[in-house]
Order: structure tokens, then sequence, then C-alpha cells
């Protein structure tokens, strides 16, 4: 990101908006990006002014990097915004391998004719969560395209972390006998923006639940003895718990069964969910983990996470099977079993 201050005016971030200029490569890039982006997001390894930053390596690990697009619609949503879930949800994905996130890139596409203020006010979250994080944004991108091609503003992110040596945690790891956890109440995030999509009211407000989530993972591999014997981690982000589970039932060559009644739904997702003719299990999340862990540390684990601000309602729901099939399966509160097949088609679309 360039840092020439050769200008006459400041931008007008009340009441402006994005023009091609801003994407030229000129006098107007380099102003934007020093007034908005370098700004917000200032930090030692962007002053360096590149194309790329340069950066310090890990003694000791493995990296990992993630990469993820956002093209959530609407931009700004209770308990969050396009922003902040760009930030967590790269952050998140690095997680889930039990690495430790150390730096993240942003990469912007706006629409010609986008407010201003509605940019001042996304990159201003983004540097905010990537603060609250510990986790600074480096380097960065940002081209502008005509009006009409772009519906306000797309972001794409990408974080590199590092996980400990010997630690290895992915979806081929489930083991028969294994205990599955999620680490909180399920559903808040697709239904906060479905419900202002459908410009729905409820009497208990249903926020986002958009969180980093590297700071809970980390707990709960200090909590262990033996950090291996936490298998699986992932976030269930789009298609939800189920949709989750079954890839990892596939990537492992196992069956799970779960447990209708353990699954923690607060009433309210649980009643918007039904209103709006949709299955919790298959509503994205944003800030909740799932981890399938050795039954003899399930307990362990557990209540490691309740000490977590973000694992307060987490909740032992199932197992992994034997199953050759790889069927996920769920006991419900009924007494019978049904199967919890792949999300079919797209049941929330543009959700993060």
């Amino acid at each position: 990101m360039s840092t020439k201050k050769n200008y006459v005016r400041p931008i007008d971030f009340k009441h402006g908006h994005i023009d091609m200029t801003h994407g030229a490569g000129g006098r107007a890039s380099a102003q934007l990006i020093d007034e908005l982006f370098a700004r917000a997001f200032d930090n030692e390894y962007l002053r360096q002014g590149h194309d790329g930053a340069s950066l310090p390596l890990p003694t000791a690990g493995r990296l990992v990097m993630a990469t993820d697009g956002h093209v959530i619609s609407p931009l700004f949503f209770p308990g969050g915004d396009i922003g902040c879930l760009s930030v967590h949800g790269t952050l998140n994905d690095v997680a889930m391998s039990g690495a430790v996130p150390l730096y993240l890139a942003a990469s912007f596409i706006i629409e010609e004719g986008f407010a201003l203020a509605d940019l001042k006010r996304i990159v201003e979250s983004m540097a905010q969560a990537a603060r609250e994080a510990g986790v600074p944004i480096v380097t960065g991108d940002t081209k502008v395209v005509e009006k009409g091609k772009g519906d306000g503003v797309f972001i794409s992110t990408t974080g590199v972390g590092v996980a400990a040596p010997g630690l290895w945690i992915d979806g081929r790891q489930a083991r028969i006998g294994d205990v599955v956890l999620v680490s909180g109440t399920l559903g808040e995030h697709g239904v906060a923006v479905m419900s202002l999509r459908e410009s729905l009211e409820f009497e208990t407000a249903i926020i986002s639940d958009t969180a980093a989530l590297h700071t809970l993972v980390q707990t709960m591999l200090s909590a262990l003895p033996d950090p291996g014997a936490l298998h699986v981690l992932r976030d269930p982000t789009r298609g939800g718990l189920a949709t989750t589970l079954n890839e990892i039932a596939k990537q492992s060559q196992v069956g799970m069964l779960i447990h209708e009644a353990d699954i923690p739904v607060l009433p309210q997702v649980a009643a918007a969910c039904e209103l709006l003719g949709l299955d919790p299990l298959y509503v994205a999340n944003e800030g909740k983990l799932i981890a399938i862990c050795a039954p003899d540390v399930a307990d362990t684990l557990l209540a490691a996470m309740r000490t977590h601000p973000l694992g307060q309602h987490a909740q032992r729901i199932g197992t992994v099977t034997n199953d050759p099939n790889g069927f996920v399966q769920m006991a419900t509160c009924f007494g019978g079993r049904r199967v919890v097949d792949w999300l079919s088609g797209e049941q929330l679309p543009r959700i993060c």
C-alpha cells in the first residue's frame, strides 16, 4: 500500500462516494489508501509500503494459511458487518487447524458509487476486529468496478498462522468412539441476517455470533495433557452443523450419532427458524466451533471450553460411530432416529 501524501483536499468520508479514479492506481487511489486503509490498519508491517509485507518467520512449528471471500448481503446486520466478518471468518479458518493466527491480508472489490461513509465504517470495523484479535492486517489491495457490477463491496482476506510442532488437527482424524462437542448455541448468524432481509422483528433480538475463535482454541489445547487427543476442529459456517458433520464423516470415513435434546439452540432462534421454514441444524454460524476428541478427555475439554467467554454454553452432542455408509444420524426427542443429510441446494444465499 502506497503512502504518498501530495494531494490538496481530504476525502469527504461523510458525503462522498467511490468513483473509478479510486481504483485507477493514481493520486485518488493513493489518497484513499492513505486516508482510510493505512490509517485504520496501521502497523509496522503495513508501513513498509510495498506490494507485499516482509514478515518474520516462526522459529518452530508449521505454517497454516487460509483464504476466504465475503459477499454477504446486507453488508450490515445485527451484531456485525462484512468488515468484522471478513476478519473473524479467516482467523477461524486458521484456528481450526490448531494454529495461532499471525497475520492477515485483505483485498477489496468496491462498486463505483459506493458511499465512502459506509466504506469507512466497514474498514474501521475490520481494524477493530483485527486489533481485538491481536492479528495485524499487513498488506492488501483495492479495486473499483463499474456501477452495477459489484453490489457494494466484496472483501477477500487471507490469514497465516503457526501450529505447534507435532500438532495435527483436521477433518480426517475423527475416530470411532470419539466425542462430538459444540462451543455454544447454533444458528444466530444466519437467522440474524435472514431476519433483517425479511424485515422481521422478534420480542428478543437475534444477534449474529460473529467472533474470532483462536483464543478459545488455545484455551482448549492448553487444558489437554496431550493436545493430540483433540482430533478435529471445524467452524460450522455455510450449511451449519449438519453439513459440517457430514463433511467430517466423509473425510474420516466414519458415521456420527448426535442427540437432538443436547443440541443448543436459543428459543428465539428456534422460533424464527420455524417461522422462516428453516432447520437450525443447517443455518450458518460465525462464532461457534465443533470439536471432536478422544472420549477420555471429553469432560476436561468441555470444562475448559466453558471457562472461555465464547464457550460458556458448550455442550456434548454426540459420538463418532462405525458406519461404512458415513451417515450422520440424530436421535430425536421422540425416541427415534433420522438421517441428517447434506444440505441440498442453498438454504440461505449470501450469508457470509
